[in-house]
């Protein structure tokens, strides 16, 4: 066989889906705050609010964030 492995390719297709996944988070958050419903989450000291908070949360702590702006913006799966 030639050419990468499935094992050196699978962890490259994923950063290239959560890295897409959190493109879209920035560029839907952009658009609730363009339309006056900015995605809001506070939690004590701690409030996450523009769409770069957003966007930098997922890309550290996708499994995290990814859920809870989904939840925020009212798209949970969960439900």
């Amino acid at each position: 066989m030639t050419g990468p492995s499935l094992t050196v390719l699978a962890p490259i297709l994923v950063l290239i889906a959560a890295c897409a996944v959190d493109a879209w988070v920035y560029a839907d958050a952009k658009e609730h705050l363009r339309r006056g419903h900015p995605a809001v989450f506070t939690f004590g000291p701690v409030r996450i609010a523009t769409p770069e908070a957003w966007f930098l949360g997922c890309l550290i702590m996708w499994a995290v964030f990814f859920p809870l702006y989904l939840t925020v913006t009212g798209r949970n799966p969960f439900r």
